[in-house]
């Protein structure tokens, strides 16, 4: 199979062949010219048995639209959107006090932020994403914080109701969350143990890299002995930036590009899950979380509240202890514990954090990198440009321009990266494809940040290296590239 494809507006031709990428750069002159009309000559020899694509390359370091902000240090994730009104700003900073500080068990004199458990996994929303950015697996004998472990049953027809609105089937004595942390009196469900092997890949020009491939299992159950038919799933909190600009992309623009049965002949083939909304008690399109499971940032912040910390709202009644565990025996604070203006506060903080600028894009490196990143097939699914609607709830999030570098679609990333558990309609084999802006300061932000959705990988390059199954073909694309090439993809990605 090969590929022939000129942009004009890039200055490139690109041509894809199995085993190697060529780029030559168009010049204004007649042997320039006269390759061209070659490889218009060629094509029909060269014809893709799949379609190309044209991606947009970014030109603006404004990847949030109007509101990015230019900050670069370790509060690069926490700034409002820099086109939010005064006004606004205030409900901001209050929903950054009740995002930040720790809750605590009740009863006690801070009545606003009590009734913390009796289970949880962390008592604040700033524990597991930290500095509003991505988390980190645990190390050594550290309790996991920034990391937990989805749990659910096999399921079939009879439970159709049941996944219907939760998605997967709760694990009797256990729920949906494995708890690692309990307020005094109480104990926790268990401890999350991950031990890693060694994974050897080859690159083409006789370089190697060495992923770490986590291994987890649960010891000390405290509730009774789990099942052998247990699916689990680690999840590592994501980056917070951005979530108001990509919740206000038109549904029916990503569901335009979702191609669940490969129509194009692409090898891609996007499609969107789909999942229960509780305030409109109906079936719609998720959109966050690594598996899209949520449909709205409300919803996905306060079932963080239930399952993360045990506090409910009156969105989300219920926390992830289950009756058997004896949860109601422990003092509440307050029905709901999240109360509905403090719920207000933290959904518009979640969903006002502005996107860094990007940076370094002058730099030819990045350039190419740029170029690199659309001809491998990357943007296939880290779709680049989307644009706001105009409609928007809120004007600072309306009619944007933004470059996130996703699709919100789901994609079959193949067997070393499956978790094998069902999440709505969501298989074993598929993730949501994360947004990439600002993934360039995720360790300036917080130096131990891992990457992929249990942070497995421990650079850049290790994420692109797991990625497999519909990305197969571009991660294979990466490791024949010599590693100046190599590294100017990563120099792009780290722009961004």
């Amino acid at each position: 199979m090969a590929r022939i494809q000129y942009h004009p507006s890039q200055g490139i031709t690109m041509y894809r062949l199995p085993s190697f990428i060529i780029f030559a750069k168009w010049l204004p002159n007649t042997l320039a010219r006269s390759s061209f009309l070659l490889a218009l000559l060629a094509a029909p020899l060269l014809a893709a048995e799949s379609p190309t694509h044209d991606y947009p390359i970014q030109t603006t370091p404004m990847s949030g639209g109007d509101g990015s902000v230019e900050q670069f240090d370790h509060n690069a994730y926490s700034l409002p959107l820099g086109n939010m009104s005064m006004t606004k700003r205030l409900d901001f900073s209050v929903g950054n006090s009740f995002f930040r500080n720790p809750w605590v068990a009740a009863p006690a004199s801070t009545e606003a932020r009590d009734g913390l458990g009796p289970l949880f996994n962390t008592n604040s929303c700033q524990g597991c994403h930290i500095k509003d950015g991505r988390g980190h697996p645990p190390t050594g004998d550290e309790n996991p914080i920034a990391l937990f472990l989805r749990l659910s049953l096999p399921a079939n027809q009879a439970d159709a109701a049941t996944l219907e609105q939760r998605g997967a089937l709760p694990v009797p004595n256990y729920g949906l969350q494995l708890q690692t942390a309990a307020i005094p009196g109480a104990q926790p469900e268990g401890k999350l143990v991950i031990e890693y092997r060694p994974r050897e890949v080859s690159l083409a020009d006789g370089a190697s890299v060495t992923l770490q491939e986590p291994l987890y299992s649960i010891a000390e159950p405290a509730y009774g002995e789990l099942p052998e038919a247990l699916h689990t799933s680690p999840r590592l909190a994501p980056p917070m930036t951005g979530l108001g600009l990509l919740e206000a992309i038109p549904e029916a623009d990503l569901i335009a590009a979702a191609d669940p049965d490969d129509a194009d002949g692409d090898g891609i083939s996007g499609r969107a899950n789909q999942v229960w909304d509780v305030r409109s008690f109906s079936t719609v399109m998720g959109r966050f979380g690594w598996k899209a499971g949520e449909p709205s940032i409300e919803q996905q912040g306060l079932h963080a509240f239930a399952g993360d910390m045990g506090l409910t709202s009156s969105l989300v009644p219920q926390t992830d202890c289950m009756e058997s565990q004896g949860c109601d025996g422990f003092p509440n604070g307050g029905t709901p514990e999240v109360s509905d203006d403090v719920a207000g506060f933290v959904t518009f903080y979640a969903s006002s954090l502005a996107v860094p600028m990007r940076r370094n894009m002058d730099d030819p490196a990045v350039k190419q990198g740029a170029e690199r990143f659309n001809a491998l097939g990357c943007a296939s699914c880290h779709t680049p440009r989307h644009r706001t609607a105009a409609d928007a709830d809120r004007p600072a999030l309306a009619d944007q321009i933004i470059w996130p570098y996703s699709d919100l679609l789901l994609h079959d990333m193949g067997d070393a990266l499956a978790d094998h558990r069902s999440e709505f309609k969501a298989d074993g084999r598929e993730w949501r494809t994360p947004p990439l802006w600002g993934i360039g300061l995720a360790q300036t932000v917080n130096p131990r940040a891992g990457f992929l959705h249990d942070g497995r990988a421990r650079t850049l390059e290790e994420a692109v290296l797991w990625h497999g199954g519909e990305a197969e073909e571009a991660t294979q694309g990466y490791r024949e590239l010599p590693e100046d090439q190599r590294a100017e993809l990563i120099r792009f990605l780290e722009s961004l």
